[in-house]
């Protein structure tokens, strides 16, 4: 039996190709450094239906963390593919997951980015 061996590619607006196998590895890198700072992954790669997904979702301290992962070369490319459009699509995902779970906890939006060797952590970003 023969197997694929294609990857998945997603291209970017500025006409670079990312592969979902680099996605994957940014993710990776970003629970490892959460599982570090103490925090408890709940879920990873949460489909809201229609709505979009949420990377990571974590809880440290009675607080739920909505995570999201941006990967790129350099620090300015990931974080400007953080966008209005994109943050609206996370917070209605995240809406849709508070009601569907019943939660009752504080929560609040994150954004991982993973460059080079670096992770940048910025906590509670503006919904």
């Amino acid at each position: 039996m023969l197997q694929s061996r294609h990857k998945k590619f997603i291209k970017t607006k500025k006409g670079t190709i990312l592969s979902k196998e680099k996605g994957n590895k940014a993710e990776k890198k970003a629970i490892d450094f959460l599982k570090n700072a103490d925090y408890e992954i709940i879920e990873t790669n949460f489909y809201a239906k229609k709505l979009g997904e949420i990377d990571i979702i974590a809880l440290k301290d009675g607080i739920y963390h909505f995570i999201e992962v941006k990967s790129a070369n350099d620090y300015e490319t990931a974080i400007n593919n953080i966008t209005h459009s994109k943050l609206s699509k996370l917070k209605k995902s995240i809406n849709y997951y508070v009601q569907i779970k019943n939660l009752q906890k504080a929560y609040c939006l994150d954004v991982i980015i993973v460059y080079e060797d670096e992770i940048d952590f910025i906590e509670n970003i503006s919904l």
